[in-house]
């Protein structure tokens, strides 16, 4: 008897969104919370890591679990860029300790790519970051290949430069380049 093979008919989905800042990395939430269904309205499609609530930038969403777990496995050692507005003054010694790697309270982090940036053209923030007038900002590009929670944020600390603002800039060889905020493209 012949068995007839029927193909699967889903095809693979890449959704890369611009997340805004105050919006959970996940469809659904208890506490009424803005979630990604605010924004896309694409079935089966799950994220490829997290963003903190309060962090905003690239998101991956796919229904390939072979790409997820590509992106998001500590082994495969996916790079992410970072726009990061920070509080103060940065110096050459704390752009050298995050070079080389400073310590957390679960362990080392592992050596960044950073450098001093001059503030990138993005949309503005709702609400703005707090700013205090006597304190300038400035603004570094940080490159991990980690996954830590809250890593960024961190590291930053760790060298006396608090973060105010935290965009996910690239993950991989996808960045958010013609990606309004709050919107996304499908690839």
């Amino acid at each position: 008897m012949n068995r007839l093979k029927i193909k699967d008919s889903i095809s693979r989905k890449i959704i890369l969104f611009n997340k805004p800042f105050n919006t959970l990395s996940q469809f659904t939430d208890s506490q009424n919370r803005r979630t990604l269904k605010d924004f896309i309205d694409i079935p089966s499609v799950y994220c490829a890591g997290r963003l903190d609530y309060d962090s905003e930038g690239l998101l991956i969403l796919t229904n390939d679990g072979l790409l997820n777990k590509k992106i998001t496995a500590p082994q495969n050692k996916t790079s992410k860029t970072y726009w990061v507005q920070v509080e103060g003054i940065i110096n050459k010694a704390q752009i050298e300790a995050l070079r080389t790697g400073v310590a957390l309270k679960d362990g080392m982090s592992l050596p960044a790519k950073v450098q001093q940036i001059a503030a990138p053209n993005i949309w503005p923030r709702t609400p703005p970051i707090r700013e205090r007038k006597n304190i300038p900002t400035a603004w570094l590009q940080i490159s991990i290949i980690e996954g830590r929670n809250r890593q960024v944020r961190r590291m930053t600390a760790s060298v006396g430069l608090p973060t105010l603002r935290l965009i996910r800039y690239r993950i991989g060889s996808w960045t958010i380049d013609g990606i309004d905020n709050g919107q996304y493209i499908s690839l």
